[in-house]
């Protein structure tokens, strides 16, 4: 798995890194220098976008400080996102993820987001649902679809 943007500032990226990792899960990272965490294996995106199997997109986390004074939203793209032709050199089977909002022209090319291989509205979709149960949970009540009969 490659998780490209911003590192650094994500919870997503923390999150499932820890899970993924569990699981047996390779994951790398990428993204700018600036947004590099500690701990977290950072590569170059163009030498392994051939090399996963799932990409998960960040979206910069301008509200907890993130920025790139630097780049506009098109140098981001470029530099840094997926763009169309980065997006065919993936393998046939690879996915593209993103736990969204999704700032479309700048982590990702707005054609991609509904692309065939795009999971990220069934991503948003299931994160509901998984937030819904955990609620569920911690208030004592049983998850969805189970019942105490």
């Amino acid at each position: 798995m490659l998780i490209c943007g911003d590192v650094a500032h994500s919870r997503v990226a923390a999150s499932d890194k820890e899970a993924l990792e569990r699981f047996g899960s390779t994951v790398r990272f990428a993204g700018p220098k600036e947004w590099e965490r500690e701990g977290y294996p950072f590569v170059d995106l163009d030498e392994n976008i051939e090399w996963a199997d799932v990409l998960i997109l960040l979206r910069i986390q301008r509200e907890r400080g993130a920025r790139l004074e630097s780049l506009s939203d098109e140098e981001y793209l470029s530099r840094y996102g997926l763009t169309k032709e980065r997006e065919k050199r993936m393998k046939d089977h690879a996915i593209i993820m993103h736990p969204a909002p999704v700032n479309r022209g700048v982590e990702i090319d707005t054609d991609l987001v509904e692309c065939s291989r795009s999971r990220i509205f069934q991503q948003m979709k299931n994160g509901v649902l998984v937030r819904k149960a955990v609620v569920r949970r911690a208030l004592g009540f049983e998850p969805f679809g189970r019942s105490k009969a």
